[in-house]
């Protein structure tokens, strides 16, 4: 039987279940999804893929403001919603947009925070996925308290909180993870390990063997997958939520990955890493990566890639006409959604409001 101190310890190496070339390998402690949830998968890092590349087009033609690519972690944004269920939460970041519309929410609802047109265009109850949160690990204090709310209640319920290796470093992320120990609450807090925060590469940011070890001092399971393989990090998480799900507390998951294109469209990445650092991680992308392994097995073929292709080009389509629209904001907004009855203040501010436009239009 492991001790307590082992069974925190993340692999020694992260699990890989199909490797950059498409071949499958058997690992001792996880298995190969099915066929099925492959293929499914498949279809839906197409779709992510084509949904991150219309936003960062979206972000050229000033129908977006700003864009923080996810090309070439789908894997990570797919499997973390694959694993879950319907009663369950997402905590995204702001990177996560490939991950909420996997969720279900509409992607012209999800993008129009990146759009400034609101706080959040989307309704966080109708799929039970929090708010894009933009200060770094925020929201997993809010996904600790949601999932303690639940294990309170009684209700069957995990919660999965995202962060990146730069929310690590801050306070917010300890704290999350302590409060999520003491609690036991059903949490799964999954790193997208993508090497920089902004301009700060990972080895100027923890000095710990992996992210995943930093769940030990607060007794929190971790695990190790590479981000880049569908499969394996389907395996891994699935079990982590498993395990949350039957009361044995939050868990820990980091995920190997690369961020291949800039920060947002406002970084020059080239003024802190080189191309050849880059073009390595091409060869690993997740798509070429599942196409070659369902290909060798039979499972893939032309008619179902051109049926992933038009499935996520009328994906596309749908974001663009509809990010294409202009909205006409209406100033009276300013002042709703802030207190359930308005203070006076507020009221005498929108009446003010109304009074300047209405002389203007006069």
């Amino acid at each position: 039987m492991s001790t307590v101190e082992e069974r925190l310890l993340p692999s020694a190496e992260p699990v890989r279940l199909i490797d950059e070339h498409g071949a499958a390998h058997a690992h001792a402690s996880y298995q190969l999804p099915s066929a099925e949830t492959l293929t499914d998968g498949y279809a839906q890092l197409v779709k992510g893929r084509r949904l991150n590349d219309q936003a960062s087009a979206l972000v050229r033609q000033g129908r977006l403001a700003v864009y923080p690519s996810s090309h070439g972690q789908e894997a990570c944004q797919v499997a973390a919603t694959m694993v879950l269920e319907e009663r369950d939460w997402l905590f995204p970041t702001y990177r996560d947009t490939v991950s909420i519309v996997s969720r279900g929410v509409d992607p012209i609802e999800t993008l129009t925070l990146l759009r400034g047109d609101w706080h959040s265009g989307y309704d966080p109850y109708a799929r039970n996925v929090a708010p894009q949160s933009t200060p770094l690990a925020t929201q997993l204090l809010h996904a600790v308290g949601v999932a303690h709310a639940a294990r309170l209640k009684g209700e069957d319920t995990v919660v999965m909180a995202l962060v990146g290796d730069g929310g690590t470093s801050e306070g917010d992320f300890h704290e999350a993870l302590n409060f999520a120990a003491v609690w036991q609450a059903p949490v799964v807090f999954f790193i997208q390990n993508n090497e920089y925060a902004i301009s700060v590469p990972l080895a100027k940011q923890t000095a710990a063997p992996s992210l995943a070890h930093k769940g030990i001092g607060y007794g929190v399971p971790g695990e190790r997958a590479d981000g880049n393989d569908l499969a394996g990090l389907l395996a891994v998480l699935g079990r982590a939520v498993e395990r949350a799900r039957a009361g044995e507390g939050p868990q820990l998951v980091e995920a190997h990955t690369y961020r291949v294109q800039a920060h947002t469209n406002a970084d020059d990445a080239s003024r802190y890493r080189d191309d050849a650092e880059v073009t390595p991680w091409l060869e690993r992308d997740p798509i070429k990566r599942l196409d070659a392994y369902l290909s060798g097995a039979g499972l893939l073929d032309d008619a179902a890639r051109a049926a992933a292709a038009s499935a996520a080009d009328q994906v596309a389509e749908y974001t663009r006409v509809g990010l294409m629209e202009d909205v006409q904001p209406d100033p009276a907004e300013l002042f709703q959604h802030l207190y359930t009855t308005q203070t006076p203040q507020l009221r005498e501010q929108a009446a003010f409001l109304a009074d300047e436009l209405a002389r203007e239009e006069a």
